[in-house]
């Protein structure tokens, strides 16, 4: 077991090592070519420790597919860690998905009952929100953990995250009409992923399809 472990330990490490050579501009980089870190690559080097976190705990197969991943997908998922510095150690992804789906009726709330401050409030709780154990990655089909499969996410991010953060300066400045228009733009980004990472929740292999 211990042997395995320091085998998978190694595995993540060198998996991270080489997401960080592939990005243009990191801090490993700039150590090489004797630079010095402006803000820009240490935030980078930030997020590719933030990585690294989550790719320690993911498995073996799990390490191998985000290594496999192409430089752009990888730099996006650097960016998501950035973005989100809040990871749970014990959530899953369908609990942190419970604390948005909360936010997110709180909102529509907010909507109907003409409430700014708690459409804003609650919008931003949705872009900002935490990451589960491991990252999003583990969670996904694993069929979904390719270059292609991921292509999508950063639409789908700017649909749900970038709306809602649009949708609260509109609750914010009180046009009420505004943040709807939003709320919707972020509804269909919501769909559009689980559509593709989801599917239907609670099927059963046992119950035959339509």
């Amino acid at each position: 077991m211990k042997n395995r472990f320091t085998l998978f330990a190694a595995a993540a490490l060198c998996a991270g090592a080489a997401l960080a050579g592939l990005l243009p501009g990191t801090a490993a980089d700039a150590r090489a070519q004797g630079q010095p870190q402006g803000p820009d690559m240490a935030e980078m080097r930030r997020g590719m420790e933030l990585m690294q976190k989550q790719m320690a705990v993911m498995t073996p197969d799990m390490v191998e597919r985000a290594n496999a991943l192409s430089p752009e997908i990888k730099k996006f998922l650097v960016g998501v860690v950035l973005k989100h510095p809040r990871q749970s150690d014990t959530l899953t992804l369908r609990q942190v998905m419970e604390e948005i789906l909360a936010d997110y009726h709180a909102v529509a709330t907010a909507l109907a009952t003409d409430n700014g401050e708690l459409a804003a409030d609650a919008a931003r709780r949705i872009a900002n929100h935490r990451l589960p154990r491991g990252g999003l990655l583990p969670y996904l089909p694993l069929d979904k953990v390719t270059t292609q499969g991921l292509s999508v996410l950063p639409s789908m991010e700017k649909a749900v995250e970038g709306s809602a953060h649009l949708l609260a300066a509109a609750a914010e400045k009180g046009d009420m009409v505004a943040a709807a228009q939003h709320f919707g733009t972020m509804t269909s980004g919501c769909v559009a992923c689980h559509a593709h990472f989801r599917g239907q929740p609670g099927t059963s292999a046992r119950v035959r399809a339509r």
